[in-house]
């Protein structure tokens, strides 16, 4: 898995369960609370669509470290490693 394609992945999740534009994503630092209105229930959603969609488990305890896209992306990639 590499960095771009992972956030594509984790882009499309997001708008969909979100329902926002792709340019409200341009900004992978965007906070998904504070900057992009995602409540709780979303986020855990967003968790389970990405664990299904790439196969890779995430730790209960790590999602309170996913506070944005990138902070997503970097984790699914460390995850991804440490599974290999």
């Amino acid at each position: 898995m590499n960095y771009d394609k992972v956030m594509e992945v984790i882009k499309t999740i997001v708008m969909d369960v979100c329902e926002l534009e792709e340019k409200k994503l341009q900004n992978p630092e965007a906070r998904f609370a504070e900057d992009l209105g995602v409540d709780s229930m979303a986020a855990l959603e967003i968790v389970s669509k990405i664990e299904k969609t790439l196969r890779l488990p995430i730790p209960e305890e790590r999602i309170p470290d996913m506070r944005s896209l990138k902070d997503v992306c970097d984790l699914v990639l460390k995850l991804a490693e440490e599974k290999v």
